[in-house]
C-alpha cells in the first residue's frame, strides 16, 4: 500500500521535459508583456 501512494509522479513519463517548456512559455509571456509595456510608453509623437 504505501508503494501506491509515495510515487506522486515519475520523472520518467516526461514530468522533466513538460516543467522545462512550462518555465519556458512562462518567460517568453513575462518578456512580451515587458517589451509591449516599454513599447507603449515610449512613443510620445
Amino acid at each position: 500500500m504505501l508503494n501506491r501512494i509515495l510515487p506522486l509522479y515519475s520523472w520518467d513519463n516526461g514530468a522533466f521535459v513538460m516543467i522545462v517548456l512550462f518555465g519556458l512559455v512562462i518567460i517568453g509571456l513575462v518578456g512580451a508583456v515587458m517589451l509591449m509595456a516599454s513599447g507603449a510608453k515610449n512613443k510620445k509623437d
